[in-house]
């Protein structure tokens, strides 16, 4: 080997390196380099002999170790971090640079608490049992599909196309162990399947069921709130069951939705679909006998309660059949007006302003006499309607079968804890997507919205799981908890998730959270409540 002019003459060893070394440079290297392979590799070649006089490195050598060095990776090395271009802006005291990384980075790594409850409970194999599964051998699982949807809804999608743009994220599929989050039309095909009123109800009652089955009994009971909404939809000319009816906005095309939530937990343990042109209480002695033959034994029903909409006497009749206490708005019609303009003795209360009468009444189509309070507020905010012939006052009236025991302002106080279910709804429409959610078929949108209200149930029962007794909004939660971000790695063999999480009190609560998920077995070490100026 005393002669360096023959490339084919070095060892073969040698020659494997060299060829990789011209590999590692490429096309566009070259190119900047002004020359071409054959020419680069004679340049190689001939710098390869050694010169004993000199104690520089050969121009292979120096190659080599470059390659060498780009070529080993770290073990705990996340993915390639080379930024090409840069784009400045100015803060006003200094310029910044922004660029572009192939980092595998996630801004929704905080979702992995929720992933978690989500395994522990075992979600994916429920949807999987419940759900109509989709009959094409390339379709996605019906429960990957639903679970994806289900954790876009949580990270503040309002619509499909919002849930779709999750694809992007490179560890939201890891943490809910699906294929993939699907497009915005893999879920308008998705939706389709739901063709039909029993359907759906054969499927989400199950779902209802599992949500009710996670609470504990209570030793006076739960108190069930009855309750409806308007979905106002005004561009759904071509949607069904988008239709015009009377909202607080006046005539409207809207949706329609029945809901049953139990108070005292705040789960919604019912939700059917309707047109937006149906009156309140329509279909509601079906809703309701549906989801009480869905209660557990365990869960006990102390008091029903609804507004004057569903002041209806076949619902009325229903409750006294099955003798469960109820208290119901009554609607401010003739004779109850009548009722109130005759009644002379008012009874004084310990609220300034309020003061309770009572009086057996037999309304209109009612079977039987039922006990109705009567309440007048002097005061402008108390609430009630005025009635022209009784100027100076607002008026309610309540129609109960609690007994006289129970005076008629305890009543009105019983009825007025009705108010956190208005919340629940009211967490629904701007948390959970209800109002944006609509699709072309009445029961598609049904479905959806189904999930929507499903997902609501979990994250409750996620912060009951993790021992939070007083309740945040979903909005706080997704804010401190679910928005965390996070870095992905490949380290020992196992999918590695940093978050970017920088006080250490920070650090030590994510911890407990997430060990807490983690415990195979239900205990009882709560993790205190997490605010915004905890870590501050």
């Amino acid at each position: 080997m005393g002669r360096w002019t023959a490339l084919a003459e070095i060892d073969a060893r040698l020659l494997a390196k060299v060829s990789k070394m011209i590999g590692s440079v490429g096309q566009q290297g070259l190119q900047s380099l002004g020359t071409t392979r054959k020419t680069y590799r004679e340049e190689i070649c001939q710098r390869l002999k050694p010169n004993p006089c000199s104690c520089k490195r050969s121009l292979f050598e120096v190659c080599l170790r470059g390659y060498m060095k780009n070529t080993t990776k770290h073990p705990d090395e996340s993915g390639p971090q080379t930024v090409t271009s840069f784009i400045r802006t100015h803060n006003g005291k200094e310029t910044i640079r922004i660029g572009f990384t192939q980092q595998r980075i996630s801004p929704h790594a905080g979702l992995s608490a929720f992933a978690s409850f989500l395994h522990w409970h075992r979600m994916k194999d429920l949807l999987g049992k419940v759900l109509p599964q989709r009959t094409s051998p390339n379709a996605t699982p019906s429960e990957d599909m639903a679970l994806g949807f289900m954790t876009g809804i949580i990270a503040g999608a309002k619509k499909l196309t919002q849930v779709a743009h999750l694809r992007a994220d490179p560890l939201l599929p890891q943490l809910l162990g699906i294929e993939a989050i699907g497009s915005q039309s893999a879920y308008s095909r998705y939706f389709q399947c739901f063709k039909s009123a029993p359907a759906n109800s054969q499927c989400f009652g199950r779902l209802w069921r599992w949500s009710l089955e996670r609470l504990r009994a209570r030793k006076d009971g739960y108190t069930l709130d009855v309750d409806s909404t308007q979905l106002l939809h005004e561009d759904g000319h071509q949607k069904e069951g988008v239709a015009t009816g009377h909202t607080v906005r006046g005539q409207k095309r809207a949706y329609h939705p029945l809901l049953g939530i139990l108070a005292e937990a705040k789960v919604v343990a019912g939700f059917w679909l309707r047109p937006g042109n149906t009156r309140c209480d329509t279909n509601v002695v079906g809703f309701l006998q549906e989801l009480l033959a869905r209660l557990p034994q365990w869960l006990h029903l102390k008091l029903v309660r609804a507004d004057s909409g569903f002041c209806y006497e076949p619902l009325l009749a229903l409750l006294e059949s099955r003798r469960l206490p109820y208290i119901v708005v009554a609607r401010l019609y003739e004779p109850v007006r009548s009722l109130i303009r005759q009644t002379t003795q008012w009874q004084p209360t310990e609220i300034p302003g309020t003061e309770v009468a009572e009086a057996l009444h037999q309304e209109w189509g009612w079977s039987h006499p039922r006990r109705v309070v009567l309440l007048r507020h002097s005061r402008p905010d108390a609430g009630g309607r005025l009635l022209v012939e009784c100027p100076g006052y607002t008026y309610q009236a309540l129609v109960t079968s609690l007994p006289p025991e129970v005076g008629a302002l305890e009543v009105w106080r019983r009825y007025n804890g009705r108010a956190g279910s208005e919340n629940v709804i009211r967490e629904l429409d701007e948390c959970f997507a209800l109002p944006q959610l609509s699709l072309k078929k009445f029961y598609a949108t049904e479905a959806a919205l189904s999930l929507a209200v499903l997902t609501y149930n979990l994250c409750t029962l996620f912060q009951s799981h993790v021992g939070w007794m007083d309740r945040v909004t979903t909005a706080t939660l997704r804010f401190l908890v679910f928005t965390t971000g996070g870095v992905i790695s490949r380290t020992g063999g196992y999918t590695t998730i940093r978050l970017a999480v920088q006080e250490q009190a920070h650090k030590q609560w994510w911890a407990r959270l997430l060990e807490k998920l983690a415990c195979p077995f239900p205990n009882c070490n709560a993790v205190e409540k997490l605010q915004a100026n905890l870590f501050a």
